[in-house]
């Protein structure tokens, strides 16, 4: 037994810590990858934050069109990729798995799915601004399609790592719940 202020118990070196009880390897994981996909949700959420200030700047006219540029039409679908964001956070306390499918699934509807369609709808536009130096839409001064191309940029990789991280936490579930069913 250990003590503080006194002398290490006898017959022992230090050595005797196989034995304990440790936590099992599943759920190491499980909280590992619980918090990247919670990371990546707060990403998500603080991109989705800008995209829909973007939106709602450009439809109220509360600023003009020569500062912030009006939306493309990708931009529209995309404020619903506040739903798998939803359920990701809903999914991960309790360990539901029917959350974190829903949460995939609609990952890629409602996420990557815009995302695709933007970089074929600016895609024109990119080709007229690298070719003629020209740009017709403006975000604070910048170029819009360089803008929301740098968007998409960090939000297909914000997706495909909270889908990454979703399948491998979804594995991770199934193999313990197959191994509390075999006991």
């Amino acid at each position: 037994m250990a003590s503080r202020a006194g002398p290490r118990a006898a017959g022992t070196d230090g050595s005797d810590f196989q034995h304990r009880e440790r936590v099992a390897s599943h759920y190491q994981m499980s909280v590992a990858l619980k918090s990247e996909i919670r990371k990546l949700n707060i990403v998500h959420l603080l991109i989705w934050v800008l995209m829909a200030a973007q939106v709602i700047v450009s439809q109220l006219s509360l600023v003009s069109h020569k500062v912030v540029a009006t939306p493309y039409q990708w931009e529209y679908p995309y404020l619903l990729s506040i739903i798998p964001t939803v359920f990701s956070f809903l999914a991960l306390p309790r360990n539901n798995i029917s959350y974190l499918v829903i949460s995939m699934i609609s990952a890629g509807l409602f996420c990557v799915a815009p995302l695709i369609y933007g970089c074929m709808e600016m895609f024109p536009v990119a080709q007229q601004l690298y070719r003629h130096g020209k740009a017709y839409r403006f975000i604070f001064g910048f170029s819009a399609v360089s803008v929301m191309y740098l968007v998409i940029v960090i939000a297909v990789q914000v997706h495909g790592w909270q889908i990454y991280y979703s399948k491998k936490l979804l594995d991770q579930w199934f193999t313990s719940t197959q191994d509390k069913k075999k006991k």
